[in-house]
């Protein structure tokens, strides 16, 4: 089938076999591989982009599925070279150590920030308990998502001195 997907803002028509995954598609049709393939059974979640706006496991959808429509992957959330806060988050506060879970866990971490900008410990823990971690246990993970939280509300905080 032909398909066109739109991947971090930039549109591609390809050809897909309808039992491919979009897992496949990111990392094999379109070389981006920064999108992990774990556990093929959807437990792991090192495979977690963005669907339309919404984190889903990439290896349980078909990529068909991604058709018309637009999917952002950890690729994605550098601007102009300059790291995102969360990607920060995670260098500074040793968020990850293995790297295989990274991906998705800064994909899943991206998405509550922009729609919970303030979570409390509880709800960083919830929002990434699809996803494993074999080697950090957590805490640092945790401690990386609320410091990219603490640096973006101390820059809107600095945007608004300085409009008003």
């Amino acid at each position: 089938m032909k398909i066109t997907v739109t991947v971090n803002g930039q549109e591609y028509l390809r050809e897909a076999e309808p039992r491919l995954l979009l897992v496949h598609l990111l990392r094999d049709g379109l070389g981006l591989t920064g999108t992990h393939w774990g556990c093929d059974t959807s437990n792991c979640g090192a495979c977690v982009v963005w669907l339309d706006g919404v984190p889903v496991k990439s290896c349980t959808v078909l990529a068909v599925m991604a058709d018309g429509k637009d999917v952002r992957t950890v690729e994605g959330l550098e601007r102009d070279g300059e790291l995102d806060a969360v990607q920060k988050g995670f260098v500074e506060c040793h968020g990850l150590q293995c790297g295989f879970c990274t991906p998705g866990m800064l994909m899943t971490s991206r998405w509550l920030l922009d729609h919970h900008p303030d979570p409390s410990e509880g709800e960083i823990r919830e929002a990434i308990s699809g996803q494993i971690c074999r080697c950090t246990g957590y805490e640092n993970i945790v401690r990386a998502v609320r410091w990219a939280a603490q640096q973006e509300t101390s820059e809107q905080d600095i945007s608004r001195d300085v409009t008003t």
